[in-house]
């Protein structure tokens, strides 16, 4: 899957999406559906697209997390603030509130037909789009699970190696996960100490908690809904569960209450959370303003945003399926929030959905897009895919595109859940968890990868166990790897942090910087060697992410800044590791193969 070539691919797709109809016909960048709403003598909720929007492929070229997220949220927030002044003067003008966002760049507003022709009239407007909300799938709920509910480790953990890394000394420390769920309760057991805001006596809410939820969802059965109706209430300023939902997805992230409960793959990872969903209900405002917080969290007020302090992997089992109001307008948007993300060095993990078990049933943002790493849905019984687990190729916005990437447990999983209690669900939702965990095992295991998003999502791709089935979904078969059923296969976390051991310069400090440049990176079927002091018999390997050696040169340099071209051949796609050896010398490093 040629991931790193998702960009500039992506980029065209959206223009296309994005394109609007005759200049000069306002109603031709207005959603219909919005139009007709607004016509009809309603005050309408939408999402005002600019049209200028950042581009933030810069970060690419930028080596820490730090950076590129530094890079990107000030590229966002420049095309923001030079942007949005036309839309926010006809709004103010209007009397009319309204939420301006930078992750892409937009601005959400409850308007009636006058102020829309206003807006959609203005040239610094691309789109109107509609805000729909839209009820998440639940967990599915089997009759009789198919294992025994114990203390203990959970046996997904079991089946993904994951207490292996753990005997490795890599439990997930020093990295940070983010969950855009149903909420959390902070204070269950089994993940206050994981809690970014808890330091074992006191709690501090800022920078770590969000909610994202300001009113009651409209589809409610209400006649009339007030923030009483809820739970938790609105715009709660500590983490609060109005479901169920997301505290069981932490559980499985990075639960373990000392006592016997050992239910997340990585309990050395702290957890940060905003609550993008009321009661289960969401629309694509309450998913950006999460993803927007996220990529650079706030204080409690929503003031000093610091993308320092954003997490490394983010969690969502949320969807926006086309027969609840989405289409490709919001497809698009929503696509540029998430290829954001991922510019800034955060890993985008996705539930695939329970759809299944036809093809082409992974139909939903934000598991069909390129650059969210998407996750299908395995159970005990034979190591298999379960039946409701939704199956590619994406077919709903005409891409064909490869989905899931993987699959993990996702069948029985028991977490924890509200009222200190535990309890076990089915459900891609489930599954996603276990892959957001182990992203945190492979950057503690290697922290020169955070931020390195391509090669985490292909290290896990390539040191999945393969997976084949009957099942022939487009034009792949089921016995392919990878295939629309089952993607790379079943995660293996042990398997991928050997992996990515490999990429750590283990030889000589600095020798490689100063010694040797290797490019281009990603590559094509050459790479150009650069040896600047290096002289003598040198020999030049290169090994795959399944630890095999695919090429092995040996070159005799003469001194004094020799390049070398090697041939690499026809290599599939994915990330490799070379070494260099030079007498009793030996160091490597890792390039791309696009």
């Amino acid at each position: 899957m040629k991931k790193f070539m998702g960009f500039s691919i992506l980029a065209a797709a959206l223009a296309l999406a994005w394109t609007t109809a005759v200049s000069g016909d306002w109603k031709a960048k207005v959603d219909p559906g919005v139009l007709a709403e607004a016509e009809s003598g309603a005050v309408v909720e939408c999402l005002i697209l600019l049209d200028r929007q950042a581009d933030v492929s810069g970060a690419r070229q930028l080596k820490t997390k730090a950076e590129k997220g530094t890079y990107v949220w000030q590229s966002l927030q420049t095309v923001a603030r030079q942007t949005q002044s036309p839309v926010k003067q006809v709004l103010e003008g209007a009397g009319i509130p309204y939420q301006s966002f930078c992750i892409v760049n937009a601005i959400y507003a409850r308007v009636d037909v006058a102020v829309l022709q206003r807006l959609a009239g203005l040239d610094a407007v691309r789109q109107i789009q509609p805000n729909p909300w839209v009820k998440m799938e639940a967990p599915i709920v089997e009759r009789g699970n198919e294992i025994t509910l114990r203390e203990g480790i959970e046996w997904g953990i079991e089946r993904i190696n994951a207490d292996d890394v753990w005997a490795m000394g890599y439990t997930g420390q020093g990295i940070v996960i983010g969950g855009a769920d149903t909420g959390y309760e902070w204070e269950h057991p089994a993940i206050i100490n994981k809690y970014r805001g808890w330091d074992g006596a006191t709690a501090d809410h800022n920078y770590n908690w969000h909610d994202a939820i300001h009113s009651i969802s409209p589809l409610h059965n209400d006649t009339m809904p007030t923030p009483d109706d809820n739970p938790c209430g609105l715009d709660v300023t500590q983490p609060c569960d109005d479901g169920f939902h997301g505290t069981h997805t932490m559980g499985t992230m990075v639960g373990d209450d000392g006592a016997g409960n050992q239910i997340g793959v990585a309990p050395g990872a702290r957890w940060i959370a905003c609550r993008n969903m009321e009661r289960g209900w969401g629309s694509p405002v309450t998913y950006i303003e999460a993803f927007e917080w996220f990529l650079a969290p706030t204080n409690l007020e929503n003031q000093n945003p610091d993308p320092s302090k954003a997490p490394h992997v983010i969690n969502n089992s949320w969807g926006c399926p086309p027969v609840e109001g989405c289409n490709e307008m919001n497809f698009a948007t929503m696509n540029a929030v998430v290829d954001n993300l991922k510019a800034a060095g955060i890993v985008v993990v996705v539930s695939a959905g329970n759809s299944g078990s036809n093809c082409e049933s992974v139909d939903n943002p934000a598991a069909i897009f390129q650059n969210s790493f998407s996750v299908g849905a395995s159970r005990p019984s034979g190591d298999t895919i379960a039946g409701f687990s939704s199956r590619g190729p994406v077919t709903v916005d005409g891409s064909g595109r490869m989905k899931p990437n993987v699959v993990a447990p996702g069948v029985s999983v028991r977490s924890c859940v509200p009222d200190t209690s535990y309890a076990s669900f089915n459900g891609t939702s489930m599954a996603g968890p276990h892959v957001a965990g182990l992203v945190a095992l492979l950057l503690s295991a290697n922290p020169a990868l955070i931020g390195d998003v391509e090669t985490v999502e292909t290290l896990i791709e390539q040191t999945a166990a393969p997976m084949r089935t009957n099942q022939m979904c487009g034009d792949i078969s089921g016995l392919d790897v990878p295939n629309h059923t089952y993607g790379f296969g079943r995660v293996d976390a042990l398997a991928a942090v050997e992996q990515a051991l490999m990429l750590v310069n283990t030889g000589e400090p600095g020798l490689a910087e100063n010694l040797v440049n290797v490019s281009p990176n990603p590559f094509d079927q050459e790479l150009l060697v650069r040896f600047k002091e290096l002289k003598g018999k040198v020999v030049f390997e290169l090994y795959n992410a399944s630890g095999q050696r695919v090429l092995r040169n040996e070159l005799e340099l003469q001194g004094g800044g020799e390049e070398k071209r090697i041939r690499t051949g026809n290599l599939s796609s994915g990330v490799y590791l070379y070494k260099v050896i030079s007498g009793k010398r030996t160091f490597g490093g890792k390039v791309l193969k696009s």
